[in-house]
């Protein structure tokens, strides 16, 4: 248990973050299952629009910290390469 007032202070910042990352972590993912979503119905179209809206969200997720760069990259890389391959 945090004891001074500077361990204190530190342990309520992070529950804070934690909530937030949460969130945002949380929103990411349902962007990313909006994307699988339509690709196992099949519909190109739906799944290349729901790419473009997860795109922005994933590469924020990177800026605020929540993911990593690369980690993002193989997911929309992945993403891409799945929904490309739809119309093939």
């Amino acid at each position: 248990m945090a004891n001074s007032p500077q361990a204190k202070k530190r342990a309520r910042q992070n529950e804070r973050r934690f909530a937030v990352n949460k969130a945002r972590r949380s929103r990411i993912r349902t962007f990313l299952r909006a994307v699988e979503e339509a690709i196992a119905s099949g519909d190109q179209t739906a799944a290349a629009a729901a790419l473009k809206a997860a795109q922005p969200e994933l590469m924020r997720g990177v800026t605020k910290g929540v993911f990593h760069k690369n980690t993002a990259a193989r997911k929309m890389s992945r993403l891409a390469g799945r929904v490309k391959a739809m119309g093939a």
